[in-house]
């Protein structure tokens, strides 16, 4: 490997979890069947494979209940409409095939699912939909995964990105699209900066969101600020920590902000589906707070937490 296609593996990530011995035992969906991880495969003729003509999403399993099933079944069969994907079944099939998927592995907590559908398997690998032979292709991956601990207690060290979000005139980053390269750059780059997760900025200049969380900042008083969501992916786990905060009193305001303003937060965090709430205490170098985990994102955690127990 030269040194030009190396990747810092030495950081955190938003997206790490436990490892988990069970994991290896787990059966993999593919189109009605179920194999072992190692087994489990798809064409190398796939629309997904060959040009990430896809949708996914990326579900939690907590104490028998999917979080949030209906919202992510709505941005899946959105997303597929929008690209013009039949999955070839409806809502209430594909949710009885992810619970299947979790009865074959006899798991009832704990399990973060990725469902995946491309648009099958083509004659020839180019751009061209009308080029596809047969139905969509749907993957469910179910896996145990839990965030580890000490991401947690340390929080996570952001970079801000060179690579910008982009305009649904561009790339609409609220179509859960297989297709996440710039997102993937950003990473990159943090990642050989020494950071754990990039944080990016849009195309006027103002904060994103990360590469594959959203992110918030905590301001004086206790107010919470998240971006609009404009040139950034809207969050399922995102609305459900606004919903949480309100809730339980407090104030958030989804607005335009800067990073000037970033670097002056009393507190940092990201809200993604594995993770839920994990605090951010570094980014650019810079200390956010005293550059420890903070107590109104402690508070954000816990009322997530309470909310998704609660149904």
């Amino acid at each position: 490997m030269t040194k030009q296609t190396m990747i810092n593996t030495s950081s955190e990530s938003a997206q790490d979890y436990a490892l988990d011995v069970r994991n290896e035992l787990v059966l993999v969906y593919v189109n009605g069947e179920f194999f072992p991880r190692r087994e489990a495969r798809v064409s190398v003729f796939d629309s997904g494979f060959a040009l990430g003509d896809g949708v996914w999403e990326g579900l939690r399993l907590v104490k028998g209940r999917i979080i949030s099933l209906q919202a992510h079944m709505d941005r899946l069969f959105e997303g597929a409409a929008s690209i013009a994907l039949d999955i070839g079944m409806d809502r209430k099939a594909l949710e009885q095939e992810l619970w299947r998927t979790l009865e074959h592995n006899g798991m009832t907590d704990g399990a973060h699912i990725r469902l995946m559908v491309t648009r099958g398997t083509k004659r020839t690998p180019n751009q061209d939909p009308r080029f596809v032979i047969g139905g969509a292709t749907i993957v469910i991956v179910a896996e145990y995964k839990a965030p580890k601990p000490e991401i947690r207690a340390k929080g996570l060290s952001l970079m801000t990105s060179t690579f910008r979000t982009s305009g649904p005139d561009v790339f609409d980053l609220r179509l859960n699209s297989h297709s996440r390269l710039n997102l993937i750059q950003a990473l990159i780059q943090a990642i050989n900066l020494g950071a754990d997760e990039a944080l990016m900025l849009d195309p006027r200049g103002f904060v994103a969101s990360c590469n594959s969380t959203n992110f918030f900042i905590v301001r004086s008083g206790g107010e919470v600020w998240t971006s609009t969501g404009h040139y950034s992916f809207r969050g399922i786990t995102q609305a459900n920590v606004i919903r949480a905060w309100q809730a339980g009193g407090g104030a958030v305001r989804e607005c335009d902000f800067t990073l000037a303003q970033v670097y002056s937060a009393d507190e940092a965090f990201v809200t993604g589906t594995l993770g839920g709430v994990t605090p951010v205490t570094r980014i650019d170098g810079r200390l956010i707070g005293n550059g420890k985990p903070g107590p109104v994102t402690a508070r954000a955690g816990e009322l997530y937490h309470q909310a998704c127990l609660s149904g």
